[in-house]
């Protein structure tokens, strides 16, 4: 059945190609010619209703007692298109077969029309999908990127109402958990999927599309809401004709609707998922045309990891895109101890104990949690797992020290975005040379980490973007005051160093720790088992 649609559409394209727009090209030249008597400033503009910006009253600092109704696409995102919302589904929930099963489709979702082409999207995006996978992508996953596309100026006609609802097609697992934790929404009202046991069937419930206006009289019943934001499309026209007060989002290409990261809703901490990038069908064409490279490029880089010795591979690395910086001086140890020199790095990645290490030029012995046998195998670095069992794991720290230098995260785990987490005071406790070492990476495709996915590709990951970068600063030793030796705890030690390091890179302190990011992102403890490692 779909595709006698999918050709009539296209026949529909074709004589409308050829026929009517070069009648409606010919009709706009006689149109010009012709004198126009008069027109209102939102006629010419070709809008029934007023901008939001320049007619919404923002000057009141506090919320006014009213409803607003609007959609998430072309509204509160600065974005229309919903494409690469479904491809993070697809690919982070999913896998990348049905994201390149997703992209393929882009060859002919063109043709289609809209309700058509949603369905041709969804089905393909949902069909067999745990629901526990795409409630995770959902809440992990996508709030990243609606943060980072969020429309200033429609957001700051929705924070000064009181009472929320969002309506929109797309369907509602996918926006539901960002709107209700980001954006304290009241109500999601959105399309509906089918569901056999706890997967996904990929179609719409009975009651199909939502179609928005319909659904607005459906939950207000005779009750007009009163503010309606909505695109300049002439179905959002209908939807916020039915409001007391109605507005346009318009121009949301302009600089002045992007919402910078200290006006978000709510900081942004904790995001999963692979994409580095906003999966576009260009960019995913990119990602896709690249992985084959990209694989090679990892493994020739782990081999010069592995194989070369330090400025070799500092010098082959830089060839083939890796990019290290490294700031500060080599720390001389302390003539009056026999114990190695404690460096406390930030976590950003696994391999920032192997970064250190290169920049260095030396060996170093690095101390890790739940560190899986792949990048056991090719760490090209001593590792040694610690028990979470604070006596035993201090014991193994202090016999460590005594045979040379150690890194540790005392973080406990990574975290991608401009925040250091609780520091653990255990380190503070084991020796007096303390450096602190701050270290940040960036990537453009990949994400190094993860908290619900196969941990053991981090590295792998990491290494197959195309211009990765660490960024290595060794700061001065802790000064002997502010160490444990000189009388101060070792929680006011590791606040020191957390504050220090955060300095340094420009970054905030939480007192967020590791089981606050697995609760979040994968609704787990973090906790990983000999016989559930991956």
């Amino acid at each position: 059945m779909v595709f006698p649609l999918v050709f009539l559409k296209l026949a529909d394209w074709v004589l409308y190609q050829l026929l009517a727009n070069s009648c409606y090209r010919a009709a706009g030249k006689v149109r010009d010619q012709t004198p126009r008597w008069s027109s209102s400033p939102q006629q010419q503009a070709g809008s029934l209703f007023p901008t939001s910006v320049a007619h919404f009253d923002l000057s009141k600092d506090i919320k006014v007692s009213r409803t607003l109704v609007c959609d998430i696409h072309g509204v509160l995102l600065r974005t229309e298109t919903f494409f690469p919302y479904f491809m993070l589904v697809a690919f982070e929930g999913g896998s990348i077969l049905r994201a390149f099963l997703l992209l393929l489709s882009c060859s002919f979702l063109w043709v289609l029309d809209y309700e058509l082409k949603l369905r041709v999207m969804i089905f393909i995006s949902f069909f067999g999908l745990r629901k526990k996978d795409v409630e995770c992508a959902a809440m992990a996953v996508l709030p990243k990127f609606y943060l980072e596309n969020l429309n200033l100026q429609a957001y700051e006609i929705w924070s000064k109402t009181s009472s929320r609802v969002v309506f929109t097609s797309i369907p509602r697992v996918m926006v539901e958990g960002f709107l209700k934790e980001y954006m304290s929404v009241d109500d999601v009202v959105g399309t509906e999927l089918q569901t056999v046991g706890n997967r996904f069937t990929g179609l719409v419930s009975a009651s199909g599309l939502l179609v928005k206006h319909k659904a607005l009289k459906g939950y207000f019943g005779d009750k007009k809401p009163d503010v309606g934001l909505g695109s300049s499309s002439h179905h959002d026209h209908r939807f916020i004709s039915l409001c007391k007060e109605a507005y346009v989002v318009d121009d949301r290409n302009d600089q002045s609707c992007v919402m910078p990261r200290d006006k978000y809703p709510k900081p942004l901490i904790f995001h999963d998922g692979r994409l580095a990038f906003l999966p576009t069908p260009l960019a995913t064409l990119y990602m896709f045309l690249w992985l084959p490279f990209g694989i090679i490029l990892a493994i020739f880089r782990i081999l010069v990891g592995i194989c070369l010795p330090y400025r070799l591979a500092i010098f082959f690395g830089s060839l083939s895109g890796v990019q290290l910086r490294f700031q500060g001086c080599f720390p001389q140890p302390n003539s009056q101890h026999k114990k190695g020199v404690l460096y406390v790095c930030t976590h950003r990645t696994l391999m920032d104990p192997v970064f250190l290490s290169t920049a260095l030029c030396k060996p170093l012995t690095a101390v890790t949690y739940s560190l899986s046998k792949m990048s056991e195998i090719i760490a090209p670095i001593r590792t040694v797992r610690l028990t979470r069992d604070r006596n035993q794991d201090g014991k193994t720290m202090k016999k460590l020290l005594s045979e040379g230098d150690l890194v540790v995260c005392p973080e406990g785990t990574t975290c991608r975005e401009p925040y250091l987490l609780r520091f653990s005071s255990l380190f503070a406790e084991l020796a007096d040379d303390i450096v602190p070492v701050a270290t940040n990476a960036h990537v453009s495709m990949f994400y190094g980490t993860t908290a619900s996915g196969l941990k053991w590709l981090d590295p792998i990951f990491f290494l197959m973007n195309p211009r990765p970068s660490y960024h290595v600063q060794i700061l001065g030793k802790v000064p002997p005051e502010f160490t444990c030796a000189r009388g101060r705890s070792s929680f006011e030690v590791a606040n020191y160093i957390q504050r220090k390091l955060a300095d340094a890179l420009g970054f905030e302190c939480t007192t967020l720790t590791r089981r606050d990011k697995y609760l979040m992102l994968a609704g787990n403890e973090g906790v990983v088992h000999d016989n559930k490692r991956n």
